[in-house]
């Protein structure tokens, strides 16, 4: 056998070693320590190299980090973590081994964009994961909703919000909601309509259970915002009328201002205080809402999610 090809059969052994060593280890780390920070796995921490080294199994390693990468979203969620540290770089690592991997590009920006302890808190990372995902696989309009969504949602960049959903609208079979967002951005980004049409679209199209839970939980708070608006306005009307503040909902009524006691989207009744503030009375059952908490509430950690069939 010549020199030349005694040195390329040795490498080529050698680098088929280092995969299976760098895979193998992978294994051992979940099965003998499940809270391992995976550092040591890392250590071919460049996309670009661990591609290069992969010898043609570039499809089983991306199946491989893709796996350690919800496995390492999923335990971080579950303990509320405030830091997911390795998480982008274990979904750089998944898509540049396979490009057109797009339940990746699908979840990955859903796990990098929202603030912990549901995300980790990085949507410019999610951007770039999604507009690389784009660049790999032109005409799939599903990208470009998620870019938009992270611009709209996270980072309230209306203008770029816009321009991800007109440029999604030009794909192929692209859903006509592309066009109806990209219209709405431009006349009214920001309000809450637009808004309630976002997580509509969003609990419609997906078939996960955990962002189905995600949606309806922006959905309720968004309801309960605008409830809360409306009947602090009215407790307003009220004073202005009798010159007092109502003792309860029923004054309202008498009032002819309301009808009814009026209930949160769980179906609890709302809670009319001294001042005249309106409170819900289980805030824990409401994540995200911005309005009707109890002076001095402070969120839980993690957040209770309802129930989705």
């Amino acid at each position: 056998m010549r020199p030349s090809r005694q040195i390329t059969v040795v490498t080529s052994m050698l680098l088929v070693c280092l995969l299976t060593s760098s895979v193998l280890m992978l294994l051992r780390v979940d099965e003998a320590r499940p809270a391992a920070t995976l550092k040591e796995v890392l250590y071919i921490s460049s996309p670009k190299v661990l591609k290069r080294l992969s010898l043609g199994y570039d499809g089983f390693l991306a199946d491989v980090y893709w796996t350690r990468a919800v496995q390492y979203f999923g335990e971080r969620l579950t303990k509320g973590s405030q830091h997911y540290d390795l998480l982008g770089p274990l979904l750089e690592i998944t898509t540049t081994l396979d490009p057109r991997m797009m339940v990746a590009y699908e979840y990955g920006s859903n796990f990098l964009a929202p603030k912990p302890p549901l995300g980790a808190g990085q949507p410019h990372r999610a951007i770039a994961l999604t507009e690389f995902g784009i660049r790999n696989n032109p005409g799939q309009w599903h990208l470009y909703y998620d870019l938009g969504f992270i611009y709209y949602m996270e980072l309230k960049d209306y203008p770029h919000a816009t321009q991800a959903f007109e440029d999604g609208a030009k794909m192929p079979n692209a859903h006509q909601i592309m066009r109806i967002m990209a219209a709405k951005m431009a006349t009214n980004a920001g309000d809450i309509e637009t808004a309630r049409l976002m997580w509509l679209s969003t609990l419609q199209q997906t078939l996960d259970p955990n962002v189905k839970s995600n949606a309806v939980a922006h959905l309720n708070a968004l309801d309960v915002d605008q409830t809360v608006t409306v009947l602090e306005n009215l407790v307003g009307r009220y004073k202005e009328k009798t010159g007092h503040l109502p003792q309860s909902f029923s004054d309202m009524e008498a009032a002819n201002l309301m009808t009814g006691v009026p209930v949160d989207p769980l179906g609890h009744t709302y809670k009319l205080m001294p001042d005249g503030r309106v409170e819900v009375r289980v805030p824990d059952d409401l994540p995200f809402i911005e309005k009707g908490t109890p002076y001095g509430y402070i969120a839980p950690v993690k957040p209770k999610m309802p129930q989705v069939n």
